[in-house]
């Protein structure tokens, strides 16, 4: 059974009920420049036009500024299809976009270190 706020798109037993590429209207392509560590946040103007239940879920988690990869496991959705929604959100001037404070080197030997300390942590 589905939680109350959940409506029709979700089933306890089935998952979600509804395709991710139908929640993004079959779009593939986000109108919107972001990665996965672009942090968003919501400016409080109004939503202009229809936005899906995927939306408002989206827009509500967009209190503080959220990681677009924080928005996407939360929502259980693909990265691409919660950029595309994202992107509309942006569109409409619901949502605002800004890059990193700082990107690090990927092969950078103490990023890699602190990375490998906290997994050690956790097991």
């Amino acid at each position: 059974m589905a939680a109350p706020h959940d409506g029709p798109w979700l089933d306890e037993s089935a998952g979600r009920l509804v395709r991710p590429y139908t929640v993004s209207d079959g779009r593939t392509r986000p109108t919107a420049q972001m990665d996965l560590l672009t942090q968003v946040m919501a400016t409080g103007g109004p939503v202009v036009g229809y936005q899906g239940p995927d939306h408002t879920a989206a827009l509500g988690l967009c209190a503080a500024p959220t990681s677009v990869a924080e928005i996407a496991a939360q929502l259980k959705l693909p990265a691409v299809v919660t950029k595309v929604l994202l992107s509309d959100l942006v569109d409409c001037g619901a949502l605002t976009l800004r890059a990193p404070d700082f990107y690090h080197n990927p092969t950078d030997r103490s990023l890699l270190e602190a990375v490998l300390d906290g997994l050690r942590r956790q097991l």
